[in-house]
């Protein structure tokens, strides 16, 4: 198994990271790939890395992939660049920014579903304001939906990769052997 994570700007060091801890060989993509059992969106700034996607000329084959059942994980700005506004695959809308800039950046614990109360890490984090019939809510902070799950997308508006727990990583890796 090898993960792809997309390395276009944004928090790509820290997940390849984690998934190192996990024993998972990973790859940072900022062109085309091949290859690759399942797929990370990192955080960063969502408006920047859909530009350099376009740019590059990613955007529709990334898409395509997904679409195609390519297994993804898309964290904070990873979370929007998968809603309807943006690459169109997952049935969400996102809310950019909703907690705030930088100084509303927080630490919390909550209720995951199907792991448990897990430490969530929110920068400039977004939150999910809509989700359509197929989409599985996994986690909410004060009421907002924070986490979820659509066939091979999972979503986080936090930063899994910025504690030391592992589990959100393993479930997407479950994820990702359940596809192949």
């Amino acid at each position: 198994m090898r993960i792809a994570i997309l390395a276009l700007q944004g928090a790509f060091a820290e997940h390849e990271q984690m998934l190192r801890l996990l024993g998972v060989e990973t790859t940072l993509i900022r062109e085309h790939w091949k290859d690759v059992s399942g797929l990370i969106i990192p955080g960063g700034e969502s408006t920047s890395m859909m530009r350099i996607m376009r740019d590059e000329g990613l955007f529709e084959p990334l898409r395509q992939a997904i679409l195609d059942g390519l297994p993804v994980l898309g964290t904070c700005a990873g979370l929007i660049m998968l809603d309807r506004n943006h690459l169109d695959v997952m049935d969400i809308m996102a809310r950019r920014n909703a907690y705030g800039r930088q100084l509303g950046s927080f630490n919390t614990e909550e209720e995951f579903k199907g792991i448990g109360r897990i430490p969530m890490t929110f920068i400039r984090a977004p939150y999910i304001e809509e989700a359509g019939p197929e989409v599985e809510i996994l986690a909410r902070v004060d009421g907002k939906a924070v986490a979820a799950r659509q066939k091979n997308m999972l979503v986080t508006a936090f930063h899994p990769e910025l504690t030391n727990d592992t589990r959100i990583h393993e479930l997407f890796l479950s994820m990702v052997k359940s596809k192949n």
